[in-house]
């Protein structure tokens, strides 16, 4: 290598650190721009908006909230309530699901527990994914708490959805993992890998969207799924 190529190499060498920031920084501009960018700028309303979904922002994790038992469906005949969690009254009238990484889900039950190290491994080098499911009397107060209304064919969609993100034994029936982070709730093995691409609040939007429910093109953001987040149907 002659000197003229040597200082070009230089140059470049030193300027890497720059283009590797310029790079991160681009691509930081375009995830947030999209995600306030709509999947669908107009799509059908219909009328039928006989069934109510709800989903709940604890700070880390965007869940999913759905009546324990309607005229519609009824999560009873799918794994046993009294089981889900160490609650010695468990009469729960509406269960919340969220998915995610298992170890990220299990050690991080709010923003303050949130550690940079467990957030670096679940993206980068994740383990099997969970399911947490809680139960509640009521519509929680105490969080970031948004409802919408569906169709049946949509609200239909939404819960084959969530039954298919549990893992299932020998036998068909759901594998307990371990008490949640409150006496309502406990987690379950699910089915899917987390990752930079797919974490909790995709898996989330994923489901809103088989609910015909609009959510942004990036969807990595729990307040850009708040924001999005719009009736289905045609109320008037």
């Amino acid at each position: 290598m002659n000197h003229t190529n040597y200082s070009v190499f230089i140059r470049l060498l030193y300027r890497l650190p720059c283009y590797i920031l310029g790079l991160v920084l681009f691509s930081l501009i375009l995830l947030a721009i999209s995600a306030f960018i709509p999947r669908k700028w107009h799509y059908y309303l219909p009328t039928d908006c006989d069934m109510q979904i709800c989903v709940s922002n604890t700070g880390v994790h965007f869940n999913i909230i759905v009546p324990t038992k309607n005229n519609f469906f009824d999560w009873h005949k799918f794994f046993s309530i009294s089981k889900v969690d160490i609650d010695p009254a468990p009469d729960y009238n509406y269960l919340s699901f969220g998915w995610g990484d298992k170890d990220f889900y299990m050690l991080t039950p709010s923003l303050s527990d949130l550690k940079f190290s467990t957030t670096l491994k679940a993206l980068f080098i994740p383990t099997s994914s969970v399911m947490y499911v809680k139960g509640y009397q009521v519509i929680p107060t105490d969080l970031e708490v948004k409802c919408v209304r569906v169709s049946k064919n949509d609200y239909s969609r939404l819960m084959e959805y969530i039954q298919g993100s549990f893992q299932l034994d020998i036998k068909g029936k759901t594998v307990r993992l371990g008490n949640g982070h409150t006496v309502n709730a406990g987690f379950y093995a699910a089915v899917g890998s987390y990752s930079i691409l797919r974490n909790c609040n995709s898996w989330t939007a994923s489901g809103l969207r088989r609910a015909n429910i609009n959510t942004p093109l990036w969807d990595g953001l729990s307040t850009a799924i708040i924001f999005h987040l719009k009736n289905s149907c045609n109320l008037e």
